[in-house]
């Protein structure tokens, strides 16, 4: 048994994994600010379960607080830090950068220092598909080049892969960056297009379609997220005795650094992803055509060799099963008034 810090322990990913760690019999401290950036009642909700669960500790505070961070390193001692606390959104960080550089890199920066100065086993940390930004070629792979962000979210996710490898470099701390692709499903964030999809077709208001319709998207179901968390986390990296400064791997390290990516490896359009939403829901959406977003990008597609090679495993669901289960998931949650802390995982 691990004692096992997670932050965003809350959010949408978090409150699965929590969920998952505590099953395969670890300890687990949740750290969260519980921000207003969607319906704080969600994350109550889905924090409401995790506190029933034997083996699960809940503190509340923000990654950018320095001494609270630092306190809880100090007393806790934690065996593997899993960083899935962040500001997200692509969108929202045009309106509002500088909840980025507090959240995703002050607060990563304090992350990084919890985990040098107690010499934490294993950092495992989000981070994105929006990294490749500019990258056009397909599939994405952790080989490849990630110098071209479209988004300051992007940037600052970046920014978290080059500060984690220079404490790795630095002081020997093994860390592995994830980056996620498209997560979906049940208990899933209000402020991603399927949610906001939903909500609007049932209502029969409009939904906006960006790029047309045409953009294609790794559409990641949420069990497949968790289950590559959890193995990448018992998996702590070794350094690449083949790394070769001339010709720098940015997937690998002569430190014990590692990123791989999480996604479906079948991009969707997302004309599709509306079809099979609408035959979940058994109803036609309104749809209003409109171009690409700035910040967006036209297609996400993950090469997960690397992570199928190294733990054993590469995402499967299909969105046909995915947005079902979401979809009879949403009608629950939202027909009572109450929490619906009977729903389990």
């Amino acid at each position: 048994m691990s004692k096992i810090l997670v932050t965003g322990a809350s959010g949408f990913i978090g409150f699965y994994t929590v969920q998952r760690l505590l099953k395969d019999g670890h300890q687990v401290i949740g750290f969260d600010n519980l921000n207003d950036y969607y319906d704080v009642s969600l994350k109550e909700s889905r924090l409401a379960i995790l506190k029933g669960l034997s083996g699960f500790t809940f503190l509340r505070g923000a990654l950018e607080n320095r001494v609270k961070t630092e306190t809880l390193f100090q007393s806790e001692q934690f065996d593997i830090v899993i960083n899935l606390a962040a500001q997200a959104g692509v969108r929202y960080s045009l309106q509002n950068p500088y909840a980025y550089i507090d959240s995703n890199i002050s607060g990563f920066l304090n992350i990084l220092e919890g985990c040098r100065k107690t010499g934490v086993k294993h950092l495992v940390y989000a981070s994105s598909s929006s990294v490749y930004g500019s990258n056009s070629t397909v599939p994405f792979s952790e080989h490849h080049s990630a110098d071209h962000p479209v988004s300051l979210y992007a940037a600052t996710k970046k920014s978290n892969e080059l500060m984690a490898h220079t404490y790795s470099h630095l002081y020997g701390t093994p860390v592995t960056g994830l980056r996620f692709f498209t997560v979906y499903g049940p208990w899933g964030r209000p402020d991603m297009a399927y949610f906001s999809f939903t909500k609007a077709i049932l209502e029969g208001r409009t939904i906006d379609v960006f790029n047309h319709g045409s953009m294609k998207r790794d559409f990641t179901y949420i069990d497949d997220i968790v289950e590559g968390v959890v193995r990448v986390a018992g998996n702590i990296p070794s350094t690449n005795p083949e790394w070769d400064t001339a010709t720098p791997d940015p997937a690998t390290s002569s430190a014990p650094y590692r990123l791989y990516n999480i996604g479906n490896n079948q991009p969707v359009e997302l004309g599709r992803f509306i079809e099979v939403l609408e035959e979940c829901l058994g109803k036609k959406a309104v749809k209003n055509y409109l171009p690409m977003q700035p910040g967006d990008v036209c297609t996400t597609y993950a090469d997960v060799s690397d992570l199928s090679d190294s733990v054993g495993f590469k995402p499967d669901t299909g969105i046909e099963v995915g947005l079902a289960r979401f979809v009879e998931w949403y009608r629950e949650y939202y027909s009572s008034n109450s929490y619906c802390t009977s729903y389990k995982v």
